[in-house]
């Protein structure tokens, strides 16, 4: 007989490292979706910039059902068609000569990371260790990921902390020149800050980055685990911005939803990387590799990412537009349909508190830090669920602000 599950379940049984909402969604269909209840939610949230072409597209659906009829794993002694297929599709797209799959944006910066150490390592001697990245930065929850994201919240409780990782100021390009020398071996950072506050870089910041880096000969790498296949309106946003990387770490949207990540890069920088320096178990499965490589079909088109980019219009407009009523932002940036909303100063660091007035009223967003609140739906999110999904986001706006926005 199935098992009653209610929301306490969680707090009863999990590891309490989330504070996941008071509904439990069950069904969804393109960007919008049901909780046990029966109540409809617009989903702006996206599974964190994940679910690329909403929930159940039927075209990733066949994909995955009809590889999973043939073969779902094997591990790392074998390879298989899907994955050779999709890292074909990533290397024509992109400046990227090899690939190395796993299974989250965490791990591709894990690869990245070491191979910059070893690249360096190799190439100039092991005093050629230093990693420089940013303040307010995220590139995820392992050891190594968390101490390069400059956010001390998360990294604080696990010290003794990997050595040798320095941050400068995100968009202060003299800041980064400061940290930057003969034994930097890597500069990381992300085209737009998502946890950060979805703060995109200036152009001149990371044209700037890339000379440094020759400069010094490091390695640019660019997470764009939050940025990529198509958010910003480009496949990847180094496209946007015109400057390559030498490696780059893409996760999230790349699966639609079903688990996966990258790292791309040069064959002059994956020739460090030999048969045993790194592994995963589950990295480029063959399910995995289906989705995604259906994920790149539908998104890299020119017709996909144009519709992003008049989706971004519209929503802003539309955000705008709420926002001379409402008075509850004093500025919305971002790139695509990567977008945050800033705070005025009146409700300053109550970004969580709108996000659940919003859901309280059938609207999924997300936050990055307690001021921001984030919008990262769908590539494909209809025009009218935008309409009504903002709509329910104003009307929560309203009642919360006459609830004394607490």
């Amino acid at each position: 007989m199935s098992q009653s599950i209610t929301r306490q379940n969680f707090d009863e049984w999990m590891i309490p490292v989330y504070a996941p909402a008071a509904f439990i969604p069950v069904r969804a269909e393109g960007s919008t979706l049901w909780d046990q209840e029966g109540k409809e939610y617009i989903d702006f949230a996206g599974g964190i910039a994940v679910n690329a072409l909403g929930h159940a597209h039927p075209k990733l659906r066949q994909a995955l059902e009809t590889q999973a009829a043939k073969i779902w794993h094997t591990g790392n002694g074998y390879t298989n068609e899907p994955v050779l297929r999709l890292a074909k599709r990533l290397i024509d797209a992109t400046f990227a000569d090899r690939v190395f799959f796993c299974n989250s944006g965490a791990e591709a910066n894990e690869a990245a990371l070491k191979l910059a150490r070893k690249y360096a390592h190799d190439h100039y001697g092991a005093q050629k260790s230093g990693i420089v990245a940013f303040k307010n930065a995220f590139h995820g929850r392992t050891l190594f990921t968390v101490s390069a994201g400059g956010q001390p919240a998360y990294s604080q409780d696990f010290a003794p902390l990997p050595p040798q990782i320095s941050h400068a100021v995100f968009n202060d390009l003299n800041s980064a020149a400061a940290l930057i020398n003969d034994d930097t071996c890597a500069v990381i950072v992300e085209p737009v800050q998502g946890e950060g506050g979805v703060v995109p870089a200036t152009k001149a910041f990371l044209k700037g980055l890339r000379e440094l880096c020759d400069r010094h000969n490091a390695l640019l790498i660019f997470d764009e685990v939050q940025t990529g296949v198509g958010r910003t309106g480009h496949l990847y946003a180094y496209m946007h911005y015109g400057v390559t990387p030498d490696v780059l770490s893409t996760a999230k949207a790349l699966g639609g939803g079903f688990p996966i990540g990258a790292m791309l890069t040069t064959e002059r920088c994956a020739a460090v990387m030999g048969v045993g320096t790194h592994g995963t178990t589950y990295g480029g499965n063959p399910l995995a590799s289906a989705v995604a490589g259906e994920v790149l079909d539908l998104v890299n088109t020119p017709e996909m990412l144009d519709g992003v980019k008049a989706r971004h219009d519209a929503l802003v407009e539309q955000l705008n537009a709420m926002n001379q009523r409402l008075g509850v932002f004093k500025e919305i940036r971002g790139l695509g349909l990567l977008i945050g909303c800033v705070l005025s100063d009146e409700y300053a660091g109550k970004a969580k508190a709108m996000s659940l007035a919003a859901a309280k009223e059938g609207a999924m967003v997300l936050i990055a830090g307690a001021n921001v609140l984030r919008f990262a739906p769908a590539l494909n999110i209809s025009h009218q669920e935008i309409e009504t999904g903002l709509a329910r986001v104003a009307r929560a706006c309203e009642n919360w602000i006459k609830e004394g926005a607490s």
